[in-house]
């Protein structure tokens, strides 16, 4: 029975951590016959949906990913098999067991339906060790860093703590080491970078100036931290941290997630952070000479013109002084409080300055 991964240019970072898993695996840009391996995201939904449902090949067909981790029960309408969270140890376990023919109620972390049509969850699995499973496969697939996973922050709008739960882990230094050899140009994949080697409350900075001092010490690399496809938040940003990422790094610039200009709905998100401390962390950034890229969401439930207006009153603060801005609409994703919950309406003005940002090339994003 032959094995496919469905590969896109949006799914490549998870298809580069479970290639490894899988090395007789093949990246397929179209269904194959046998088994299918789709990892996706919400907005990749209906046009994957749409392509099972339309296949003509002998398959089975396995969804992973945001989405289907999410909403299950709509996956499982065109999917035979649903793995939920973290893949590392489930996905070739559900693979080993189809191939055998052996009872698949016994692979922890699936659903799937039975003869019935009934839908089977079976027993959730206990996050992985990240150190006993490789990066990427370099020969098929590769994606930046991954050092930590998880999120111990629980915002309402974010899939992350959900998908792969509230105690942050992290990779050890000799295993970043170890994959930062396939680099010139080094970039990390973490829901806060500066949390490294923390409890991700709590900064353990000791810890960052490990890491970032070990890879500087390599030779012919450039360190890109907190930057695109990692971020850190902004009450992480201080006087010190800042100073490490000046001394050790590369990058001029610096994403952060502050969200929202007020403070009531980064209360209501469940955020954990004040606008004063967005503000703290934006000012200290300036300070040193680095280029915050700040990132606001628009249209959370209940969210009213002023409190748009809030937030324009800071974007537009930050991109006088400099930095740059990307802001989106609200997206209600499956899993999350927000998940059957009305966006609010962006007000005109909030699109009209957006917009005139944009074409200035300081802010980018979606926010209709």
């Amino acid at each position: 029975m032959d094995i496919n991964f469905r590969w896109n240019r949006k799914n490549s970072y998870s298809l580069a951590a479970l290639a490894p898993l899988l090395p007789d695996a093949r990246m397929a840009k179209k269904p194959e016959n046998g088994l299918m391996v789709y990892s996706f995201a919400s907005r990749q939904k209906d046009t994957v949906f749409r392509e099972v449902e339309n296949a003509s090949t002998d398959s089975v067909f396995i969804a992973g990913g945001p989405h289907p981790s999410g909403a299950p029960e709509e996956t499982l309408r065109y999917f035979d098999y649903v793995v939920i969270g973290e893949g590392e140890e489930t996905l070739p376990e559900l693979v080993r067991t189809l191939k055998n023919g052996d009872d698949v109620s016994k692979v922890r972390g699936i659903a799937y339906k039975n003869n019935s049509g009934d839908i089977i969850f079976t027993e959730a699995r206990n996050p992985v060790n990240l150190d006993n499973y490789p990066c990427f496969d370099p020969a098929r697939a590769m994606a930046p860093l991954e050092i930590s996973r998880g999120c111990p922050f629980r915002c309402k709008y974010c899939q992350t703590p959900r998908l792969f739960g509230g105690k942050v882990r992290h990779r050890s230094i000799d295993s970043v080491v170890r994959y930062a050899q396939y680099y010139s140009d080094l970039r990390f994949t973490s829901s806060n970078a500066l949390a490294y080697g923390s409890d991700g409350v709590r900064p353990r900075l000791d810890k960052v100036e490990k890491l970032l001092s070990t890879l500087r010490k390599l030779e012919d690399k450039k360190i890109y931290f907190g930057t695109f496809p990692s971020e850190v938040r902004p009450e992480f940003i201080t006087e010190e941290s800042i100073e490490l990422i000046t001394k050790y790094c590369d990058n001029t610039k610096l994403n952060m997630g502050a969200q929202s200009g007020s403070d009531r709905i980064l209360k209501e998100i469940r955020r954990g952070h004040s606008t004063e401390d967005s503000l703290r962390g934006i000012e200290i950034c300036f300070e040193h000479g680095i280029v915050p890229v700040v990132d606001f969401i628009v249209g959370s439930p209940d969210e009213t013109e002023e409190e748009q207006e809030m937030s324009l009153e800071m974007i537009k603060w930050i991109c006088k002084k400099g930095g740059k801005v990307h802001a989106h609409y609200l997206t209600p994703l499956p899993g999350t409080p927000y998940e059957n919950t009305q966006p609010s309406t962006v007000s005109s003005r909030f699109k009209k300055v957006l917009g005139k940002m944009a074409l200035e090339g300081k802010a980018t994003g979606s926010w209709e």
